[in-house]
């Protein structure tokens, strides 16, 4: 049994207008029972709304159980499981929530079942000296009042740290907006004590400790949703993604604590396309609403994977390795971020666009499924 797979911008739409043949070959897979899924790289707001979104567009309904976005997999962060690894349980910890526009991604993260999300919004207006170049105006629509203080300078002289604001992990939903004060705020508690906003460990740059010391001392996980350095705009050329935010922190990370030269890194998760834990959280949301069409069936043998990024949707299915034996495939389309010339990660095929995909992926099997 096989099926094909699609991300969504550059396959089946681009800068929200549809591609030509996309709601033709999902039309198709959905009148032959065909289960698939879309997973894509993309977020910044709830699975609710960008269903609605991506089914109006393309006039053909689709729900939730056959979407996932970038940052769906957080949601197993909210009881500690994360592709199928034991992490701390977030549901009553303090995050902070980067990235996206006003207060979606918050919304989307309490949606998940966090419980306490700190936007760096709610940081700034609360505390505008922190970073002197930001504008706190801005951020007064969306912020909430954070309701710890920031540093000792604000306690009452009876107080103790532990009544200081303190992030247990940060959480890149989506591209950050303002990358000044992101980064910022992000290297404060990479070299913070404990997450305690305001402090600064004494561990930093101790040669005798693991990294030099440096994310040594209970600073909070960074977890990023999306290594994407490119994405396909309205714009004829690439732009930048969140993948390009990640690379413009390691390089002030790198150029306070002296990076790989001084044998330090910056430890932290990456989810997303091509990454092993989101392929497996995909395959196994396909499988879910695989058994919804048809109920308990044989095993599933083949995936197809369609894309239009080599360095992530084609990576990742060329490198996934299912914990189920299921054989993945990989089609890349030229309406996206490729275009032509010779790709350096190679795919199974290479087609015109996603109805060539998907035929190219049926002529090989009787069931398919498109992620």
């Amino acid at each position: 049994m096989q099926k094909p797979m699609s991300c969504i911008d550059g396959v089946l739409l681009r800068s929200s207008k549809p591609l030509p043949n996309a709601r033709k070959s999902l039309e198709h897979l959905q009148k032959r029972r065909i289960p698939f899924i879309l997973l894509t790289n993309g977020g910044g707001k709830s699975e609710e709304e960008r269903v609605k979104q991506v089914s109006q567009l393309l006039d053909i309904p689709l729900n939730i159980s056959m979407f996932v976005q970038s940052h769906t997999p957080f949601q197993q962060l909210v009881d500690g499981k994360f592709g199928g690894s034991d992490y701390q349980k977030l549901k009553t910890k303090t995050v902070l929530v980067v990235g996206g526009e006003g207060a979606r991604c918050r919304q989307v993260a309490k949606g998940y079942g966090f419980e306490r999300v700190i936007t760096p919004g709610d940081i700034i207006t609360a505390y505008p000296h922190l970073m002197p170049f930001a504008d706190p105006e801005r951020y007064k629509m969306h912020s909430q009042s954070v309701d710890r203080p920031l540093s000792a300078r604000h306690l009452s002289p009876h107080s103790a740290r532990e009544d200081l604001l303190k992030i247990d992990a940060i959480l890149v939903f989506n591209d950050p907006r303002d990358w000044v004060l992101d980064i910022q705020l992000i290297v404060d508690l990479l070299l913070s004590q404990s997450g305690y906003l305001g402090s600064l460990s004494p561990k930093n740059g101790d040669s005798s400790l693991p990294n030099k010391g440096y994310q040594q001392d209970g600073q909070p996980p960074i977890y990023f949703s999306n290594p994407d350095l490119f994405w396909a705009a309205e714009y004829h050329l690439p732009r930048f993604g969140q993948g390009a935010f990640r690379e413009a922190l390691e390089g002030v990370w790198n150029a306070i604590t002296g990076g790989e030269r001084a044998g330090v890194t910056l430890n932290k998760t990456m989810i997303g396309k091509p990454f092993q834990k989101t392929f497996d959280f995909a395959e196994q949301r396909l499988l879910a609403h695989r058994e919804e069409l048809h109920g308990t069936v044989q095993q599933l043998h083949d995936v197809y994977m369609i894309g239009d990024n080599p360095e992530s949707d084609i990576l990742g299915a060329n490198r996934y390795r299912s914990p189920r034996n299921v054989r993945w495939h990989s089609i890349l389309v030229r309406t996206g971020v490729y275009e032509s010339g010779e790709p350096r990660v190679k795919p199974t095929a290479i087609v015109h666009d996603v109805w060539e995909a998907t035929q190219s992926a049926l002529r090989q099997s009787s069931e398919q499924v498109l992620l």
